[in-house]
């Protein structure tokens, strides 16, 4: 058993357009771009976004994992990112919001994929490990 918990290193989403989804999440969420990685021969394999430190969201393009995920019914259904309420109100008022609770709103991105910001509290030892 390891000596601490593991905590999430990256999440990867799949685009039909890569440069367009990492492009959303850059501009609609702040999320820095801090690297791309290509194919041998030059095609784009992948942009990573930062979501704070640590940890990171690839863009990969949707073909490459398709095979790998066909047959599975479960998974991740929703990306839900932390943001303050100003910044929240912010995004609220950028996007078309999908549903709302008293803290979260939930949203969908260009290739459909659902996401979430939330201020909700999150308890000691939570995702910032507070």
């Amino acid at each position: 058993m390891p000596s601490a918990p593991p905590t999430l290193h990256h999440l990867a989403l799949g685009a039909d357009d890569v440069e367009s989804l990492a492009a959303f999440y850059r501009d609609a969420l702040g999320l820095p771009e801090i690297d791309r990685h290509h194919f041998p021969g030059g095609a784009l394999r992948s942009i990573w976004l930062s979501l704070g430190p640590g940890c990171v969201l690839m863009v990969e393009p949707y073909e490459q994992r398709r095979e790998e995920v066909a047959h599975h019914s479960s998974g991740l259904f929703l990306l839900a990112l932390q943001m303050d309420s100003g910044s929240r109100a912010r995004v609220e008022a950028a996007l078309e919001v999908e549903s709302r609770t008293d803290h979260t709103c939930y949203f969908r991105d260009p290739e459909g994929n659902r996401f979430a910001i939330s201020d909700y509290p999150l308890p000691a030892g939570g995702c910032a490990g507070g």
